[in-house]
């Protein structure tokens, strides 16, 4: 089956996408990575925020959010990027993050993009033109490092 993309203002999206999204979450980081704290922080409906999705089958694969740069000191924010345990090794990630950049560029043009990365994936959010920007840091027991692409 081919991945359906979508990316959707807060305010477009219907109450099934809504609860996909945060049932991911949930499941891969309270669940699998046994780490419990407040997902549903209050951003995810706030000012220009924006969720982009990929669906196979009514199923939704991947995620991630872009917050927006009003709210966050000017950087867009990628954030919660995440993808189903049978979505691993597909490819998405790369997806999402392709995707993600495109859709900073279109919305918010110009604007610097922050994310903080877990620790480990350094190299991988430098295929993207990432660069750290913090020192590594603690993150629910998570080593985390800010990084930003100008």
């Amino acid at each position: 089956m081919a991945i359906d993309w979508s990316c959707k203002h807060h305010r477009e999206l219907d109450k099934e996408e809504l609860y996909a999204f945060l049932a991911l979450r949930c499941q891969v980081f309270v669940v699998e990575q046994n780490c419990p704290y407040q997902d549903v922080d209050g951003q995810d409906l706030e000012a220009d925020t924006c969720h982009l999705m990929a669906w196979e089958d009514g199923k939704l694969l991947a995620y991630l959010r872009l917050l927006d740069p009003a709210t966050q000191d000017g950087d867009v924010v990628i954030g919660r990027v995440v993808s189903s345990l049978e979505a691993r090794g597909r490819g998405l990630g790369h997806g999402l993050m392709e995707r993600a950049l495109e859709e900073a560029g279109r919305r918010w043009p110009g604007m610097p993009v922050y994310l903080s990365a877990q620790a480990h994936l350094q190299g991988y959010y430098g295929r993207y033109g990432f660069t750290s920007v913090t020192e590594v840091y603690l993150e629910d027991d998570i080593p985390h490092i800010g990084m930003r692409r100008a």
